[in-house]
């Protein structure tokens, strides 16, 4: 096992183990790193975590130092340095007449990059307007095309929950999200109600679904025979996914009768649900898929 700490740069991002040099360090500490884009700030989240060698994905780097007023300082100056780097950049931008839409730029904490992140619609010949930016800021420039989830997570928001963004908050890595998601949970196929900021499927989708695949195995299909506690057989006409209840229909002759059970109290023979969407609804939600 190796001790390491885990740090974070810039918001919601990737948590990256560093070696801590036999130093003592807390949560929220400001360290100085090494990163393949150049010597970076960063924030401690995790501290003295320790993980098996199989967990490394390379030679673990060692925390150059705490950082100091100075550092902070230079950190938040850096921060002022992008807003008037973006503006250069758009006019520049604008003067070449670029099909490009300028979203964040980002200098490294040594100053020996800067990076801007863009989106556009296709591939973007942006060699000249490298040269232009490299006059102007006489370091290292990086252009970077970025999808949409990509530009929501640098830019942030609050979603419909009312909170910030999960993206822009916490979320170090995007995962896989598809409408069999929303359909496993019940939700409404409205595009509206199950996308993000992004336009994309809302990737909060996905930190429930293990929980309602787990909840519906233990349910009944609907219109599947039930026996109940009085060994009366039964239609299953809806069900209640968290309550876990059914409501089973009973029919004898003319006469009809519904009544609610917890799923406990049901003798059926559980199956394993197969969400299907239907083709047009795949079709019509079609793009609110990550195609990233």
């Amino acid at each position: 096992m190796i001790k390491v700490i885990g740090v974070r740069f810039r918001g919601g991002g990737k948590v990256y183990y560093f070696d801590p040099n036999e130093v003592e360090f807390k949560r929220d500490d400001q360290v100085i790193v090494e990163t393949v884009r150049g010597v970076e700030i960063g924030t401690v989240l995790l501290v003295d975590k320790e993980i098996s060698d199989d967990e490394v994905p390379g030679p673990i780097k060692k925390i150059i130092r705490k950082a100091t007023e100075d550092d902070i300082k230079k950190a938040e100056k850096n921060i002022e340095k992008e807003k008037e780097a973006m503006k250069i950049c758009e006019e520049k931008i604008a003067k070449r007449e670029l099909e490009m839409k300028l979203v964040g730029a980002e200098y490294t904490f040594d100053n020996n990059k800067l990076i801007f992140y863009f989106t556009a619609d296709g591939r973007i010949d942006f060699r000249e307007l490298v040269k232009d930016l490299a006059a102007v800021f006489h370091t290292r420039i990086e252009l970077r095309q970025i999808g949409v989830r990509d530009e929501t997570k640098l830019m942030g928001g609050i979603g419909i929950c009312g909170r910030e963004l999960c993206c822009k908050s916490w979320l170090g890595d995007f995962v896989p999200v598809s409408i069999k998601m929303a359909k496993e949970q019940n939700l409404s196929l409205n595009p509206t109600k199950i996308s993000g900021l992004c336009g994309r499927l809302m990737c909060c989708l996905k930190n429930e679904q293990e929980t309602y695949e787990y909840l519906n195995s233990r349910l009944p299909g609907i219109n599947d025979t039930v026996i109940t506690p009085e060994g009366i057989k039964g239609i299953v006409q809806s069900v209640n996914v968290l309550r876990q209840t059914v409501r089973v229909l009973f029919e004898d002759g003319d006469l009809k009768e519904v009544k609610d059970y917890p799923t406990t109290e049901l003798k059926f023979k559980p199956r394993k649900r197969k969400v299907q969407v239907s083709k047009e609804e795949a079709k019509e939600l079609a793009d609110l898929e990550d195609r990233d």
